[in-house]
């Protein structure tokens, strides 16, 4: 567990973070998220019930005294006092507001349901703030192939590859980047640890399986540092297991060859794009059954692989003139 989890947090928050870590096997950004979230609810709490100056800046207020009848006492009002103050004071949209009502959410059943040390959950009556669902942006099949003919220069096998099987598997980043030699089996499938360390397997395609022989007859041998990288994959210029940072470069400098990378945070083109792109090509493209999607992006629920249904204008536009009253006008007298 995180230095500052253990510096900063008392005794039941230290006890949630490592159950949330080490039973419930969530990954250590998301603990982090939780202990974030909740200790900025703290630290307000503290000024809400007057055990620090009003005026007290936040950053130092310390919640390790928080004790159990400091916990007892917050109430359903205090926490919608929190969102409150979230939204007018932090500014807070609607995806920061929704990760902290969850993480309260999740905190307080685990007092009452997991090691029962208070009887009523105050934040049970609590509602997600409700965001609409922006559609992911993803590149179309034209860009996706220009995006792979772009690749050049002295790691081009290498960088080929990892595009590839982006496009191709939709992993995630740091699937990608934890990728073992030892996991690429003979029967030309793929073993991944997701989040929460949980594994799935994928069948890799003809793309894949090529781009990985032509990688693995250039990847670098004696180069490789460190014993504990010699089973990676992916190997960085500098003979490590490659970084997050650096895959992401290297797609931020392909995707700028192509005209779709920005300093704009806003067009959204990034890594986790490439993912997107997957999932919609395979939907649209492919006709891959959503419950198949789902199992191939390793989604715990097909609610969140359900965003991937979505049509293109083109799409739509086909289906209305698919129709067979499409041509059907109104007979003039």
């Amino acid at each position: 567990m995180k230095k500052e989890y253990l510096d900063e947090s008392f005794d039941l928050l230290r006890q949630f973070l490592s159950y949330m870590q080490n039973v419930k096997g969530r990954s250590e950004t998301t603990v982090n998220e939780y202990f974030i979230s909740l200790r900025t609810f703290f630290r307000y709490m503290k000024i809400l019930k007057g055990v620090v100056p009003e005026n007290t800046d936040e950053q130092n207020i310390n919640i390790d005294d928080i004790d159990l009848d400091f916990i007892k006492s917050v109430t359903f009002t205090d926490i919608s006092y929190f969102m409150n103050y979230c939204i007018s004071e932090r500014k807070n949209g609607t995806a920061a507001r929704a990760r902290k009502a969850c993480a309260i959410r999740v905190f307080f059943n685990f007092l009452t349901q997991k090691i029962n040390v208070i009887e009523t959950d105050p934040s049970k009556q609590l509602d997600t703030p409700k965001s609409s669902k922006k559609l992911p942006k993803y590149l179309t099949l034209e860009q996706s192939i220009e995006l792979l003919n772009t690749v050049d220069g002295s790691t081009k096998e290498r960088d080929y590859c990892i595009l590839t099987l982006f496009l191709n598997c939709g992993m995630r980043l740091s699937e990608l980047v934890g990728i073992n030699l030892t996991d690429i089996k003979t029967d030309h499938t793929l073993r991944l640890l997701g989040k929460g360390n949980k594994e799935r397997v994928i069948y890799l395609n003809e793309a894949c399986l090529s781009s990985i022989d032509d990688y693995l007859k250039v990847r670098p041998q004696g180069k490789i540092k460190s014993a504990k990288d010699r089973n990676a994959l992916f190997i960085s210029r500098n003979g490590n297991r490659i970084s997050p940072k650096t895959v992401q470069w290297l797609v931020k400098k392909y995707l700028t060859n192509i005209g779709l990378a920005t300093e704009d945070a806003s067009m959204g083109y990034s890594v986790h794009k490439l993912r997107h792109t997957a999932a919609t090509l395979m939907y649209q493209h492919g006709n891959v059954d959503i419950r198949v999607l789902k199992d191939i992006l390793g989604h715990e629920n097909l609610g969140t692989t359900e965003i991937y249904t979505h049509l293109s204008n083109a799409q739509m536009e086909n289906a209305a003139e698919s129709n067979p009253l499409a041509k059907v006008k109104k007979r003039r007298k």
